[in-house]
């Protein structure tokens, strides 16, 4: 990490690869995060829908329950879990490509740091990106739980708008922005290691690239329950 975050050489260099890689991991990901928010969205509201029928809770609670669950867990914790793969192993296959094709070691005797021309940007996109990804999320996922019961008559429009303005804790969205963050940090640090230091063929390169995708989830779960420890218990 000193060497990832040492001075650069040329800021200009720097700032264009920190933005193609801010567009790969964040525009790139949008139309994935979305399909998978909506339908977690949906699937919480209908499922506490069902588990609500019949009890003395009032039904509005469905649509606070899915805003909570949402900002707090569903949408920095599955969109992690989620663009873990999606990103991580392509982080990694991308790093490892070029240490097998020797690409790293030309730019080494070009007098390039590599590990930070190579990883410090990815990580910068990750930092930044991820907590976008995740707000883009959370909102969807709330309008997710929206269509799955005001349209099939689980609840009213007023009911469901009721339940999202009802117990908001503000805390809650700094909760879900320090998980966005300290994710997003595991899942470009850790597949950036696995690529940028393989060594070996194209067995390597996939051990290198299914390993990133297995340490950043568990990375991903452990801190998640660490954060809830600090910041909830």
């Amino acid at each position: 990490m000193r060497t990832v975050f040492s001075r650069p050489e040329r800021w200009s260099m720097y700032w264009r690869e920190t933005v193609r890689q801010m567009h790969d991991i964040g525009v790139g990901s949008v139309v994935i995060v979305g399909l998978i928010s909506i339908f977690m969205g949906a699937v919480s509201a209908i499922q506490f829908a069902y588990q609500l029928d019949g009890q003395l809770v009032p039904l509005y609670y469905i649509g606070y329950i899915v805003r909570d669950l949402a900002i707090i867990e569903l949408a920095p914790t599955i969109t992690a879990l989620v663009l873990a793969g999606k990103v991580g192993s392509n982080i990694a296959a991308e790093l490892g490509g070029m240490r097998q094709k020797e690409h790293i070691d030309a730019m080494e005797i070009m007098g390039v740091n590599t590990a930070s021309y190579l990883i410090m940007p990815k990580i910068i996109a990750g930092i930044v990106m991820i907590p976008l990804l995740v707000t883009v999320s959370a909102f969807v996922a709330t309008l997710g739980g929206y269509l799955a019961t005001v349209p099939t008559g689980y609840l009213t429009d007023m009911d469901y708008l009721r339940g999202l303005r009802a117990f908001f804790v503000p805390y809650n969205v700094v909760v879900m922005y320090v998980k966005s963050f300290v994710f997003g940090y595991i899942l470009t640090s850790v597949p950036s290691f696995q690529g940028y230091y393989v060594v070996g063929g194209s067995i390597e390169l996939g051990r290198a690239s299914t390993n990133a995708v297995v340490y950043s989830n568990i990375l991903i779960l452990l801190f998640d329950y660490l954060i809830a420890v600090l910041l909830t218990g």
